[in-house]
């Protein structure tokens, strides 16, 4: 089975945790798994030496981090010589239809300002850490949610990804 690469950018870790569901579900399949983050001085060489790439990153405020953009931009013919895929993780994708890449107003947006062109596209469902937030950003994912009809209470943190289409989607991936 091929060595797989995945890489993420994440703040508050479960782009990162997403990454590691989907690794042990490589492992599973008799795989080998690799988890780098997109800040990870090894990170082109680690992509060279792999057969395929996942890319995970999460949004934040609208936006896909910088870094994300940075490492498509200068190493897009790296990434599509090799089977890969993208997911991206938002609070969006806690709502039927959101959750897709085709109902992603994220996804699509990353589609029109990347150069790289997937073969494979995921959505997930983040997490609310109310607790570990700083006071302007609980501010303000607060009153984001309460416009957007999701949960308000600062002492609770609330998961949302659904991981057993995380194991569903590695598995898939891994077929392809």
């Amino acid at each position: 089975m091929a060595a797989v690469l995945l890489l993420y950018s994440s703040r508050e870790g479960q782009t990162r945790r997403i990454c590691e569901c989907m690794a042990e579900v490589i492992r599973e399949e008799g795989g080998e798994a690799r988890i780098l983050s997109l800040a990870d001085p090894d990170l082109v060489q680690a992509a060279a030496d792999s057969e395929r790439l996942i890319v995970g990153a999460s949004i934040h405020y609208g936006r896909l981090p910088t870094e994300l953009y940075r490492f498509i931009a200068e190493n897009c013919a790296l990434i599509e010589a090799r089977a890969n895929a993208f997911f991206c993780v938002n609070l969006t994708a806690r709502k039927p239809g959101k959750d897709t890449p085709e109902g992603s107003a994220y996804m699509r947006k990353f589609l029109k300002k990347s150069p790289w062109r997937p073969m494979r596209l995921a959505v997930f469902a983040g997490a609310l850490y109310y607790t570990r937030y700083a006071w302007y950003d609980r501010m303000m994912i607060r009153l984001i949610m309460w416009i957007t009809g999701g949960p308000t209470d600062p002492r609770r943190d609330v998961e949302f990804t659904d991981w057993d289409q995380v194991r569903r989607v590695a598995r898939a991936w891994l077929k392809t």
